[in-house]
């Protein structure tokens, strides 16, 4: 988390304070751009959106098209993925 001058792998960090970390991110960094791609909704924005951009949000809502995900399936996937990042820096 390079915002913050931390090394997820030189740091020991509970969960909760991981994913105040990561809502806290300003928005140049390339992981807030993505997920501002995914989420947008306003027509006329999507209006501007470059070939490459119109592949990521596309993507995005084909992987979630059939699903009917409920909160806690969400906040799984949120633990999978801050577990997997721990799991990572500790290589």
């Amino acid at each position: 988390m390079t915002q913050y001058g931390i090394r997820l792998k030189e740091t020991d960090m509970d969960e909760d304070e991981f994913f105040d970390l990561l809502a806290g991110l300003n928005e140049t960094t390339a992981l807030i751009k993505v997920a501002q791609i995914r989420s947008e909704t306003d027509k006329e924005m999507l209006k501007h959106y470059t070939p490459e951009m119109k592949k990521i949000r596309q993507d995005w809502l084909n992987r979630f098209k059939d699903d009917d995900a409920n909160k806690e399936q969400i906040d799984n996937n949120f633990k999978t993925i801050f577990n997997a990042f721990k799991a990572m820096s500790k290589r």
